[in-house]
């Protein structure tokens, strides 16, 4: 019986929202800040050079900010709202809400985080859903922790104990960053939601996926760690990485799960037509879908990739939700899918986690 559902019983997104924070801060705002290297040294180069050399890699001009007056809970909500309604859905009939994130609620001036109730609750509240077997949980999985909740809400409806699912990712990034570190330029704010729903369809939705955990020597390649400034309260941590080695991790081992996922699927590589990657790093993003059509003997095709990290930076959860929101509502230019085209979409991030779906419209 579950598995003659599973055969008929597909799932697809039938709405997206997204929310792009009003703050927008460009490069140059870091040209006074004082980056120093992990032991408290300065750097030999100017700041202008800094951030020259760090667009040059990640592709970042500018990134947006959260209103001090807004919280992960809140730009989570305003996404989702804009999901619902892109669905014409009824909240109330919703079995599940999934809330991927990684730090919580924090308030503007705050080191501290709170997920007590957890995210998912907050935004169901905010919904005003009065319906109590509609569950709300967050998922904690680095930046692939949106993806995984589709992939999850995907199994629950395969399993027939669930219809209609809201899966968001929301950061604000900015409340962890460590001034002082050169890398708090990548991060960012921002929030992406979407509706996946129960379809009879069986050319279109959700086909395959593959996840992956690696934890021996990559567990902590990102992690909470002491700002560089030895003058900082001690006390404090702040989002921290190894990006030489999430790099090489990155370009080895997501093109491998693309594959797997696409190689699940049956569906050849010449009719994928977009892939939706997790918006970390411009240069490794290129490489790795560069080394993934190279496991099938192919250069890269044009267009194949469409990119917010330029003016959006990298908002963790949220980038991968938001990209595909703003490609759908014609966002971003000449980047389109159409009823039929297939997609994959990708992330990479703490933990180490990977992920990969394939996807048809």
């Amino acid at each position: 019986m579950n598995k003659e559902r599973t055969f008929m019983i597909s799932s697809k997104i039938t709405g997206t929202g997204s929310f792009i924070p009003s703050i927008k801060k460009e490069n140059k705002a870091f040209l006074e800040n004082l980056f120093l290297n992990e032991d408290g040294s300065t750097f030999s180069s100017k700041n202008d050079v800094i951030i020259d050399k760090f667009k040059d890699i990640t592709g970042i001009a500018e990134r947006r900010y959260v209103s001090p007056k807004y919280k992960t809970s809140d730009i989570a909500f305003f996404a989702a709202e804009k999901a619902i309604k892109d669905a014409n859905l009824n909240p109330e009939a919703l079995d599940y809400i999934i809330v991927a994130h990684n730090y919580g609620d924090i308030e503007a001036g705050s080191v501290q985080s709170d997920m007590v109730p957890s995210i998912a609750t907050r935004v169901k509240y905010r919904l005003g859903i009065s319906n109590p077997n509609c569950v709300a949980y967050d998922v904690l999985f680095g930046c692939p922790g949106w993806l995984q909740g589709v992939i999850q809400a995907q199994a629950f409806i395969q399993a027939g104990i669930a219809k209609k699912c809201l899966i968001i990712g929301a950061e604000t990034l900015s409340r962890v960053i460590d001034k002082h570190d050169r890398d708090s330029m990548i991060y960012s704010d921002g929030a992406g939601a979407c509706i996946v729903e129960e379809t009879q369809e069986q050319d279109s939705g959700i086909i395959s996926h593959a996840s992956q955990t690696f934890a021996k020597e990559e567990a902590y390649f990102l992690h909470f760690g002491k700002s560089f400034n030895k003058n900082e309260d001690d006390n404090v941590r702040y989002i921290k990485m190894y990006g030489r080695k999430i790099y090489e991790f990155a370009i080895t081992h997501v093109p491998a799960a693309m594959k797997a996922a696409l190689d699940k699927s049956g569906i050849d590589i010449t009719e994928v037509k977009k892939i939706f990657i997790h918006q970390a790093n411009e240069k490794m993003d290129e490489a790795i879908v560069k080394r993934f059509y190279r496991l099938y003997k192919m250069q890269t095709p044009e267009g194949i990739m469409p990119m917010s990290i330029h003016e959006l930076g990298n908002s963790s959860v949220a980038t991968v939700p938001t990209l595909l929101d703003l490609v759908l509502k014609g966002n971003i230019k000449n980047q389109e899918v159409k009823k039929g085209d297939v997609a994959i979409l990708a992330s990479v991030g703490a933990g180490m986690n990977i992920n990969a779906v394939v996807y048809r419209f």
